[in-house]
């Protein structure tokens, strides 16, 4: 992981193996960033996405794996009990031009990826919420 802080703006370069979450989490608080957005493209070779079902409250994840461009990388970086919260969403297109994604659980670079997190002065806790069975913005 590379990087470069431009005042309320951070460009991300992530390297070949590097897993998405694991290292916007470490810049997160390596920069003690509490509130940002996250948009990002790339390549991966390996990524989980799932869909919350909202009877069961449970998540459906998948795994693929094979040749994948990002087609869509965004998502919000918040606080949880005092620590960094990550809520991602992500597409991604294989050979053929089909797109899957979904709320993003794992994903592992193939070539590079670029992330850009733009801060917010602030902070946006997350609180569980029993009735729709997530962690939502508390306010």
């Amino acid at each position: 992981m590379e990087y470069r802080r431009f005042g309320n703006t951070v460009y991300l370069r992530l390297d070949p193996g590097e897993e998405i979450l694991e290292e916007v989490e470490k810049l997160a608080e390596k920069e003690k960033i509490a509130l940002a957005q996250i948009s990002g493209i790339g390549a991966v070779n390996d990524f989980t996405a799932g869909v919350y079902n909202t009877v069961s409250k449970e998540y459906h994840s998948i795994r693929f794996q094979g040749a994948y461009e990002i087609v869509s990388l965004s998502g919000t970086v918040t606080q949880k009990d005092g620590e960094v919260y990550l809520h991602i969403h992500m597409s991604a297109g294989d050979e053929e031009g089909k797109v899957s994604g979904g709320h993003l659980n794992r994903a592992v670079i193939s070539a590079t990826g670029e992330i850009v997190l733009q801060i917010t002065e602030g902070t946006v806790e997350r609180k569980f919420s029993e009735e729709i069975g997530l962690n939502l913005f508390r306010f």
